[in-house]
């Protein structure tokens, strides 16, 4: 007979850890917000679970139940860490998404995971409404952000309706294998997916991402990467949770800000991605900084020496949680490299016969976990992408394609699935298609990436237009994604094509339209 193994979290779920730091280090700041607009305001551990517990409340007496889900569309706030942490604390399932999302995008994330209210901002009413006429409930934070709001619409409530007496909270099992939140990633197909976290996830990533860091009760993390990715959700907020260390939470990244706001704060701590450092880069360093590390894609960046911070590089993704693969605080890495598999995973680098690649060769990269712990519990409602994604020996499918070094540490090489990454985001070329592919006077389209020396990639649009319909045809696709793609999936360029190259059963030889792209550049 078999049985489940027990996980670390056993009787646990977000309120054991957010109820554990306000009884230990209750008088403690631990969430710092630094509008650049406003005044700054703080809130020790014990305030903030006193605020997590009147929004989970407020929920409560609106009568969203434990498992019903809550849309949670905001640019970086404090409202926006209470309402996330609010609803998993209230049993609820918070859906963050995307601020940049178009109105096309979110009436798909509102259908699709079955909202029953909203929690958004000043300037997103507007096209909430739009995307989401039937929404039962919408609140809307006072500023955007910190920012005076241009008015506040009668469509929406003030985020403030969502408050009641914590004493009201219903008492429920703390379950770790309760839905905890969804992330809708870009993936192969032509709408992004849900990825679903269990509370046993959130925990797993607080507590091995707190690992890797190095993360320390004393440490103070400064988050701008966006709230809706997992990045500053689990590398940033949770594993500062865990560790009982500090953050300060801006609206953004803000190269002219963010010197003065670390030396302000005694920052030791942040994620960045290569656009932060190229950006920092016409700024100058401060004779003194307490900064230990820099989260990045990849071990010792070429800037480390002129910043005097070491980055530690790391690899993950939203299904994986936390880092697969990671660099080490305590040792030297190798440069550019991805680090070497973390202690907490088990990886593998296979080539096409399914044999683990020897040193120097490229294979594609998969890890073992388990669901619902380790890895994500499921696509939410796509039970055929869900069992796609893993192997029938359980291995999960990244879709990446690494070196491993003749050292062993382990160097990214491509991406096996058709995606592109802009500025941080990743981008399912066939999204872009499916759009693109809509427009009448379309023929035929193939998305592919430009190398951009600040976004890393943009995407360019190769269309086949239909017979006699090429007038105008240009501006009447870039009209369509604008209505109904986020601006980081809009092509940054369209090229009008007669024809395009094919391989092997009339597919579209994409690597030829990247290395016309590459020669051209």
């Amino acid at each position: 007979m078999t049985h489940a193994p027990l996980s670390p979290f056993e009787g646990w779920d977000i309120r054991t850890l957010i109820d554990r730091r306000a009884a230990a280090h209750g008088e403690r700041t631990w969430m710092t917000w630094e509008p650049f607009e406003g005044e700054a305001r703080a809130w020790t551990f014990a305030t903030f679970r006193e605020a997590v517990r009147r929004f989970a409340a407020g929920l409560q007496t609106r009568g969203v139940a434990p498992g019903q889900r809550v849309l949670v569309h905001l640019d970086n706030c404090a409202e926006g860490v209470i309402a996330w942490l609010g609803c998993a604390y209230a049993g609820a399932v918070p859906v963050t998404t995307n601020s940049k999302s178009s109105r096309d995008e979110i009436s798909y994330f509102v259908d699709h995971s079955d909202v029953v209210g909203a929690v958004t901002q000043p300037k997103f009413v507007d096209l909430l409404r739009a995307a989401a006429p039937d929404l039962p409930w919408l609140v809307a934070t006072e500023t955007d952000n910190g920012a005076p709001a241009a008015a506040f619409s009668a469509a929406a409530e003030p985020f403030g309706a969502v408050d009641a007496d914590p004493a009201l909270l219903v008492e429920r099992p703390h379950d770790p294998w309760a839905p905890f939140g969804i992330q809708y990633t870009s993936g192969t197909t032509a709408r992004p997916k849900a990825v679903l976290w269990t509370h046993a996830n959130a925990l797993w990533g607080a507590r091995v991402s707190a690992m890797h860091e190095d993360l320390r009760a004393d440490d103070v993390h400064l988050v701008h990467l966006p709230l809706f990715h997992t990045n500053a959700q689990v590398y940033s907020v949770l594993a500062s949770l865990w560790a009982g260390a500090g953050v300060v939470l801006l609206p953004k990244f803000s190269a002219s800000r963010f010197w003065p706001l670390s030396l302000k704060h005694g920052c030791t701590w942040t994620s960045m991605v290569p656009f932060c450092f190229r950006a920092l880069m016409e700024h100058p360093v401060p004779d003194k900084h307490q900064y230990r590390f820099w989260g990045s894609p990849v071990c010792d960046m070429p800037f480390d020496a002129h910043f005097r911070v070491r980055s530690l590089g790391w690899w993950g993704m939203t299904e994986t949680i936390t880092h697969g693969t990671v660099g080490s605080t305590d040792l030297a890495d190798a440069p550019r490299s991805m680090g070497r598999p973390s202690l907490a995973y088990t990886i593998h680098v296979l080539d096409d016969a399914g044999n683990p690649v020897r040193p120097g060769e490229v294979g594609d990269l998969l890890i073992a976990g388990q669901r619902g712990l380790s890895l994500f519990a499921e696509y939410v409602g796509d039970p055929a992408a869900t069992a796609a994604a893993f192997r029938e020996d359980g291995l999960f499918v990244t879709g990446d394609r690494v070196r491993l070094g003749e050292d062993g540490w382990l160097y990214f090489a491509d991406r096996s699935k058709d995606m592109l990454k802009v500025g941080g985001e990743n981008v399912a070329a066939s999204e872009i298609e499916r759009v693109i592919g809509s427009v009448a006077g379309v023929a035929e389209v193939a998305i592919v990436a430009k190398k951009h020396p600040m976004l890393d990639e943009v995407p360019i649009a190769f269309v086949i237009p239909r017979s006699g319909e090429a007038e105008g045809l240009a501006e009447r696709i870039m009209a369509v994604c604008a209505d109904s793609l986020s601006a980081f999936k809009h092509p940054a360029e369209i090229r009008l094509v007669d024809s395009l190259p094919r391989s092997t059963l009339e597919k579209v030889a994409k690597a030829e339209l990247r290395t016309l792209l590459a020669t051209e550049a």
